[in-house]
């Protein structure tokens, strides 16, 4: 057995490298590149009217309100994207993303961001255009339905399509098992236990503490109230917790710039300075330390905001919305808001907080990616700093669970039906428990893998339809921004777009 695993492990690595090496940064940066060509540069020549109709249109009634049952609101769907996304990435993986690249890390993981929020808007929109409603009336879109029915309908290329949205929905089913639940739950164990009950001697059930035990089957119980609500339940959650853990996290951290205010320009510049080699790492070879730099920022990044995965389309194609490039605009938002927020926060801390030295990109010694962030708080706050960390990664991993436990039924949707999907949930919510007593980290590495995997063809798809997002980007820009009177492109089916384009109509005559 102990072979076997060894070389499970070993071919695990070698695909692990693979998914999540420079073959698969440069083709996330490719694409990102290409995406932002041909919408002209999206994210910044139109940067306040996507700022305006997403996070200023917040206050409006009907960004929140939601008339249709098989949907949810555009800001429900913004937030529980944000709830897959916003995890332990935004905490553990910047402080590794820094401890092993160095603060120029920090630079290519904003480099990621602008490229990936067209990488992301090009998904989103993708999604809403192939969407369709499942039996019950509900919303079903995803990389899936692009792959069959956009790359699909080109010559030649229906079994091709066809085959890879399959890969991409049994990939996506497998991670949400794993990174997208048991290694959350993990996490959020291994915090909790470590924060409040390290000097308990508590007895153990099958060589696992029982504190364990009754972490995992407090959070099963929580998960399964929600999850098995449906999706409005897990959306309903997501609009009140992320906001709030969102913002929370931002003002501690951005006390803690303030309390290290001296050292804010020294950090920025050891940021810019290693970015580019500058510096070597340790006296290491400047070279190495570029790539180091690079690779780990874009990683982490990407990692973080899953840009280019093709997992956010999932929810985003539930919106009530009836333009495909008005939720595309909230994926540019959710990207931003991920990364260029919340990890920049991250990264303030951590590199304002003595523990690393930024004339050598040193991490200081006793300090490690995994304490990085709480021993940082720490210092400000003492011991509740450690606290509100360890608080901060269960609301982050929690929320995460909620939100993969949507993208893997519409992948089980895809492959088995609904009724299959509504077997997936309730195994989904047993399978829980087993993330807070497993330590072998085997598991999660193999769930990293399916992660990573998930990219390649929803990447093929998305740079397949590349010419669809450059006509679907100009059709609104001609209409809503430039003022001209063309016929509106809202979705391939032509049932749903005439019903979009009544339901636009509609919503003109109203306003």
């Amino acid at each position: 057995m102990e072979k076997f695993l060894e070389n499970v492990t070993s071919i695990n690595d070698t695909i692990n490298s693979f998914a999540w090496g420079w073959f698969a940064i440069i083709m996330l940066l490719g694409t990102g590149v290409i995406c932002t060509v041909i919408t002209k540069c999206f994210q910044i020549s139109h940067l306040k009217h996507w700022w305006t109709n997403t996070i200023v249109s917040v206050f409006k009634k009907d960004t929140h309100h939601n008339k249709d049952k098989g949907a949810v609101s555009q800001f429900q769907a913004l937030c529980t994207a944000l709830a897959a996304t916003i995890g332990t990435g935004n905490i553990a993986g910047v402080a590794a993303a820094i401890c092993v690249g160095g603060p120029g890390a920090v630079l290519w993981m904003w480099v990621a961001a602008f490229l990936g929020m067209m990488t992301n808007y090009s998904e989103n929109i993708l999604g809403i255009y192939f969407r369709r409603k499942n039996s019950e009336k509900e919303w079903s879109g995803g990389p899936m339905y692009y792959l069959k029915e956009g790359l699909g309908s080109y010559k030649g290329c229906k079994g091709i399509g066809s085959v890879l949205a399959v890969i991409f929905a049994i990939f996506a089913m497998l991670a949400a098992f794993g990174i997208g639940n048991m290694g959350q739950i993990n996490k959020i164990t291994l915090n909790i236990q470590s924060a409040f009950f390290s000097n308990v001697d508590a007895a153990t059930i099958g060589g696992v503490s029982i504190v364990n035990w009754i972490i995992g089957f407090v959070l099963m119980l929580i998960g399964g109230f929600i999850i098995l609500g449906g999706l409005q339940r897990i959306a309903s959650f997501a609009e009140r917790v992320v906001p709030f853990m969102a913002i929370v996290y931002v003002i501690g951290a951005l006390i803690i710039m303030f309390c290290h205010i001296g050292r804010i320009g020294e950090m920025f510049a050891a940021i810019f300075r290693f970015a580019f080699g500058a510096k070597a790492l340790a006296g290491g070879v400047a070279g190495t330390a570029l790539k180091l730099a690079i690779k780990n920022g874009c990683k982490r990044g990407i990692f973080s905001n899953e840009a280019g995965l093709g997992s956010s389309v999932m929810v985003h194609s539930n919106s009530n919305v009836i333009e495909p490039v008005k939720q595309g605009m909230w994926g540019i938002f959710e990207v931003f808001a991920d990364t260029m927020i919340v990890c920049t926060m991250t990264a303030i801390v951590v590199l304002s907080s003595g523990f690393i030295n930024l004339e050598t990109g040193v991490v200081e010694e006793g300090v490690n990616d995994a304490t990085l962030v709480a021993k940082a708080f720490g210092n400000v706050f003492g011991k509740g700093g450690e606290w509100f960390i360890a608080l901060a990664v269960l609301l982050f991993a929690f929320t995460t669970v909620m939100g993969w436990s949507h993208y893997g039924s519409k992948a089980v949707e895809y492959l088995f039906g609904v009724k299959g999907a509504k077997v997936y949930k309730v195994i989904f919510v047993l399978m829980m428990i087993s993330g807070a007593v497993m330590t072998s980290s085997l598991a999660w590495d193999i769930s990293d893998t399916f992660n990573g995997l998930m990219m390649i063809p929803n990447l093929i798809g998305v740079l397949s339809l590349t010419p669809l997002v450059y006509k679907l980007t100009k059709n609104y820009v001609d209409r809503n921004i430039k003022g001209k009177d063309v016929k509106p492109m809202l979705s391939f089916d032509e049932n749903v777009q005439k019903e979009m384009e009544e339901k636009l109509l509609k919503a003109k005559e109203e306003n």
